[in-house]
C-alpha cells in the first residue's frame, strides 16, 4: 500500500475543520455526537482523509460508549497501533496505516472473537454501503 503524505496546509484544505482536528491533531469528538456512533446498515468505513478501507459493518457493535466501535479492522494492514501516553493512563492509539490519521483508540474489553474494542471517531470515517463487507 502506497503511503499518503501531505503537508499540514494541504490537509487543512481537503479536510473539514473537525476532520482536521481529529485526524491530524489527535482530537476526539464528544460521545454520542458523531454521525456513525449509532449507524446501522451493511457497508465499509473508510478513512475520511485518504479513503483507505478501515472497518466493515460486520465487525461493528454497540459498545454503549457513544463512539463507533469495531472488534476488528477490515484487513490485517488497515490500521496501525501506537502507544499513547497523552493522558494519565496509558492507551493504544489507532491510526490509518495509509496516511497516519488518528482514528481513536483500541481497548481489550470488546466482544469475541477478538476481545478488542476499536473505539473510533465518526469524523475520521466515511461510510459506503456495500463494499468489502458484503
Amino acid at each position: 500500500m502506497k503511503k499518503v503524505e501531505k503537508p499540514e496546509e494541504e490537509w487543512k484544505r481537503v479536510l473539514s475543520p473537525e476532520e482536521f482536528r481529529i485526524l491530524r491533531k489527535k482530537g476526539t469528538e464528544r460521545a454520542f455526537t458523531g454521525k456513525y456512533w449509532n449507524k446501522k446498515g451493511k457497508g465499509t468505513y473508510y478513512c475520511a482523509a485518504c479513503g483507505n478501507g478501515l472497518f466493515t459493518s460486520k465487525a461493528k457493535f454497540d459498545s454503549k460508549t457513544g463512539w463507533p466501535s469495531f472488534y476488528e479492522p477490515a484487513s490485517k494492514g488497515s490500521v496501525e497501533t501506537k502507544p499513547d501516553f497523552s493522558l494519565l493512563m496509558p492507551r493504544t492509539e489507532v491510526v490509518c496505516s495509509r496516511c497516519g490519521g488518528h482514528l481513536g483508540h483500541v481497548f481489550n474489553d470488546g466482544p469475541m472473537p477478538t476481545g478488542k474494542r476499536y473505539c473510533v471517531n465518526s469524523a475520521s470515517l466515511r461510510f459506503k454501503s456495500g463494499g468489502i463487507s458484503s
